[in-house]
């Protein structure tokens, strides 16, 4: 039997969402006129609020307007350890390290699986002491640049699911003989905590808070 622990990060492990600060921090660094560009930003939150944008295409209006149509994967991989070390710095819960400190030493196979992007979520996931990383990737050009488009699906909700499936599948971990341990704060993530044998309610949002009460699922507030 093989004993997963699959964690959520925006808000579980973390304080707060990590994508937005991402593309403040990259744009005062990198671009600072960029951050003139903000307002636009809040147009296209309107737009998704208003079901005429995915939540996928949001991401990559929002990463065309702070960071530009294409990035230097080595410019990024400098900036995500900078920002890794800001986020560290107050950003994360020390409950949530705990917990996968405990995890692992539990002998437990411990996986992040986030709608964050991989290209800044995996210098933290190392802080983290987490070495499997299931996130939203990103496409590339011919030069190997990081392009404002998200490769094949958003790695959120139903897509957070598939991806966790297809992760295990090439991994070669069969479900079967597998006993799943999610934790998550947030309602959206439903489809995987449905497919866990311990779906854990981390910081809860009101709906998952809700949802977990009437089906007695552990809730557990880390602060």
């Amino acid at each position: 039997m093989v004993e997963l622990a699959i964690y959520d990060m925006d808000r579980t492990i973390t304080r707060s969402g990590t994508y937005t600060p991402w593309l403040i921090f990259w744009a005062r660094r990198r671009a600072p006129w960029r951050l003139l560009l903000l307002p636009l930003a809040g147009f296209a939150m309107l737009a998704y609020a208003a079901g005429l944008v995915t939540r996928k295409r949001l991401k990559e209006i929002n990463q065309t307007l702070l960071m530009g149509g294409r990035a230097d994967p080595a410019k990024v991989a400098r900036t995500a350890e900078a920002y890794a070390e800001a986020v560290m710095r107050g950003g994360v819960y020390p409950d949530a390290l705990a917990q996968i400190a405990a995890d692992k030493a539990a002998g437990r196979r411990v996986i992040l699986a986030t709608a964050s992007y991989a290209f800044y979520v995996e210098a933290l996931s190392r802080r983290f002491g987490i070495n499997e990383v299931i996130a939203t990737r990103s496409k590339l050009d011919a030069r190997g640049r990081i392009l404002a488009r998200i490769d094949a699906d958003n790695c959120y909700a139903a897509g957070k699911m598939q991806m966790v499936e297809d992760y295990l599948a090439a991994a070669g971990i069969d479900r079967r003989t597998a006993r799943v341990r999610f934790y998550s704060d947030h309602f959206s993530d439903r489809p995987v905590f449905d497919w866990s044998d311990e779906p854990i309610a981390v910081n809860a949002s009101a709906a998952l808070r809700a949802h977990a009460r009437r089906h007695g699922w552990t809730m557990i507030d880390w602060h």
